[in-house]
């Protein structure tokens, strides 16, 4: 007795396999709960000073350089993007580790 490649599979297996994949998937769905209002809005908190707080810290060590320099934005205006970048990647890789966590 010879095995069947998946090539060589009937259409009517390959839409049979591709059904139970769905339907298996759709159990999966339902079974996850969905994350209550309160932990929505602790993400959100989160992910809000993961990027405000590198932003402000960077803003005020510009404003210290630029007091102590006697400049007037030249170290505030780079500094302040440079702290918003930082904040925007690790709330980005924030996101991707809470992702992956769920998916786990």
């Amino acid at each position: 007795m010879t095995r069947q490649r998946n090539s060589d599979a009937t259409p009517d297996d390959r839409v049979a396999k591709a059904a139970r994949r769905a339907a298996n998937h759709d159990a999966m769905r339902r079974e996850e709960r969905e994350p209550s209002l309160g932990a929505r809005l602790g993400q959100i908190g989160i992910l809000g000073w993961t990027i405000v707080l590198p932003t402000l810290l960077c803003l005020a060590l510009g404003r210290w350089l630029d007091r102590l320099m006697g400049t007037r934005v030249f170290f505030s205006a780079p500094l302040l993007m440079i702290g918003a970048a930082i904040g925007l990647w690790s709330a980005w890789k924030w996101m991707h580790r809470q992702q992956r966590r769920d998916r786990d």
